[in-house]
């Protein structure tokens, strides 16, 4: 008869924890291996990159494996690009599955054809948390695969685009579903904020504002339709646009089975001084539901027929903290404080904002007993 310890039990169990940890590479001077392009092809499925903080010039990679979190430890690594590009498309190139990258930053990618990217994914599901993306021809660029989805949370994206109007910040294909919450997209060059073919996508709580000086076109574009959910953000298109329209529906067309827009308790800040509109939906069988927004600056509300609205309203400065400053909560003593109705749910959709932005990145939950106002916050200055 063998007999079982309970040292040998504590054996047994620490070898098959060892034996379902994932593998863990760490990248930089105290790690195994001092590139990430030595990560990238040391990795299996499974695997843990940690990058030490530091600048990693030149450092592209194409990534194959499937289940990989890689993630910068001790501070935000920097790859900058420095003139390379795996595989002439990006900084790196996802053709695994079930990626997420965590804080790391991602600088200047540019290529010949001027649609380079801080990340380019071309296969399974990608996860974004506490990166940046900056000065890149697109943050992040994907191909036209139903099979792709994306998911970009409390993340900032700063003077991308090459200016030639067909890049932007986040340049979404055909794929399944985009979801971006909680981040700073800020002073585009030329291009959009947010482009995106996806079928169905969710913009939420994020700071959208090209700011003093950015040129962007459209803050958001869903150039082909689909299901597409703004809810509680901060839009702002700056004096320097050369296109009217902060939010796009359908420009190029409805290609999905469900077009349906809904912009629900968004502040939309028209800083163009030519006449704009807030909300542009292209003729077809789209339509949109637009309810509780706050509107500044000139331009026209919306573009009917296809568009439902209700509870939107036009406020000026005074209402707000401090406007020049981009500042725009309410203030305690606003006349619309407290005075929007429950936009209620549409098809399993809540239209009701459940939480806020934080400055300059982040949401944070707002109190549901709270009487709602109208526009992205909720909760009021003095």
């Amino acid at each position: 008869m063998v007999r079982v310890t309970s040292g040998s039990i504590a054996m047994i169990l620490c070898a098959a924890a060892a034996a379902q940890s994932p593998e863990v590479i760490r990248v930089g001077p105290r790690g195994q291996v001092a590139t990430v392009a030595e990560a990238a092809k040391l990795a299996r499925d499974g695997s843990v990159i940690e990058i030490e903080a530091g600048d990693y010039r030149g450092d592209v990679a194409v990534w194959t494996q499937n289940d990989l979190t890689i993630r910068g430890v001790g501070g935000r690594p920097k790859l900058i690009a420095s003139g390379f590009a795996a595989e002439r498309k990006a900084i790196w190139v996802l053709r695994g599955g079930n990626v997420t990258v965590e804080d790391i930053e991602f600088h200047r990618a540019k290529v010949p054809d001027k649609n380079g990217a801080g990340i380019r994914l071309e296969r399974g599901t990608l996860t974004v948390r506490r990166c940046a993306f900056f000065d890149n021809e697109n943050g992040i660029l994907t191909r036209d695969d139903k099979a792709l989805a994306v998911t970009i949370e409390d993340s900032e994206f700063a003077r991308n685009g090459a200016g030639d109007g067909l890049s932007h910040g986040v340049y979404i294909g055909g794929i399944s579903k985009l979801t971006v919450r909680g981040s700073y997209f800020h002073s585009g060059k030329v291009g959009h904020l947010i482009k995106s073919r996806a079928q169905e996508n969710y913009v939420l709580y994020n700071r959208l504002t090209d700011d003093i000086g950015g040129t962007s076109s459209y803050e958001i574009e869903f150039p082909q339709g689909g299901l597409a959910v703004v809810i509680g953000n901060l839009i702002q298109q700056s004096a320097l646009t050369e296109n009217p329209a902060l939010i796009s529906f359908g420009a190029e067309g409805y290609k999905w089975p469900r077009n349906e827009l809904y912009v629900s308790h968004n502040t939309l800040v028209n800083d163009r001084t030519e006449n704009g509109f807030f909300v542009q939906v292209a003729p077809g069988p789209g339509t949109a539901r637009v309810v509780n927004n706050v509107l500044v600056g000139v331009g026209t509300e919306l573009t009917p027929p296809q568009v439902t609205a209700s509870g939107n309203v036009r406020l000026e400065w005074d209402q707000f903290v401090l406007p020049p400053r981009l500042d725009y909560r309410l203030r305690l003593k606003s006349k619309v404080a407290g005075t929007a109705s429950d936009p209620g749910s549409v098809g399993g959709i809540q239209l009701r904002p459940t939480y806020e932005i934080t400055i300059p990145i982040g949401a944070s939950p707002v109190n549901p007993a709270s009487p709602l106002s109208p526009g992205a916050f909720q909760k009021l200055v003095n």
